[in-house]
């Protein structure tokens, strides 16, 4: 049986391979995640019953369902009806429409938690509603809402593992890879574990509060 050493130096490079492919996933389904939670939160603000129902209804369904079944939905179901994804794809888009949903609900608590008064000087300074938007209530609006994304995005990346099961040769696939034919189950996982807590902890983690402490010092400034 080969010791953790001589399974590292024999397994690193199949590992690394595989969590280039689950940095790659985390990275899309982030682009997916925030542009689908800002979307779907100015939606369920709409003034326009249609459109904030259609917000809500998202929200609602994408959250209160499971995100292998809906990965699964993805992947096999839609080309029953035309619309074929390769598992790459299918993979990204289903964590990121996922958890879109829920960081709809934390774009719409910054916006609302951003105090009054600025909504009511940006109405007197005779800003549209667009700019007030752009330019004074959204910016207030991310400062307060990065803690809680830091925390979605480490979500994110964590689901990530599933997308293994549409056969994404994500870090897990991978894993379970070295798994079936070495039977070491404590080397594979154990190692695929300290990947994704380094990924979180020293990518992740870092970027968001640098990300936090760097627009904190722009709207100090401004």
């Amino acid at each position: 049986m080969l010791t953790y050493f001589e399974f590292i130096q024999e397994y690193l490079p199949a590992l690394l391979k595989g969590t280039v492919v689950t940095l790659e996933q985390t990275a899309l389904g982030i682009l997916v995640a925030v542009l689908v939670a800002v979307i779907m939160a100015f939606m369920k603000m709409a003034p326009f019953f249609a459109i904030r129902w259609f917000g809500i209804a998202y929200i609602e369904v994408f959250r209160g369902t499971s995100l292998l079944v809906q990965m699964y939905w993805i992947f096999f179901v839609l080309p029953l009806f035309g619309f074929t994804l390769d598992k790459f794809t299918a993979g990204f888009l289903a964590v990121g429409l996922n958890l879109g949903a829920y960081g709809a609900e934390l774009v719409r608590g910054g916006i609302q938690a951003v105090p009054r008064g600025q909504y009511e000087a940006a109405v007197a300074l005779g800003f549209s509603p667009f700019t007030r938007m752009r330019r004074i209530i959204f910016p207030q609006a991310l400062l307060k809402m990065l803690p809680p994304w830091g925390n979605l995005l480490i979500e994110l990346l964590k689901a990530t593992a599933l997308v293994a099961l549409i056969s994404v040769t994500d870090l897990m696939f991978m894993s379970k890879q070295i798994n079936s034919t070495t039977f070491m189950s404590a080397q594979a996982f154990g190692t695929a574990l300290i990947i994704y807590y380094i990924i979180a902890r020293l990518i992740v983690t870092p970027g968001m509060r640098g990300l936090e402490n760097r627009l904190s010092r722009k709207l100090s400034i401004g």
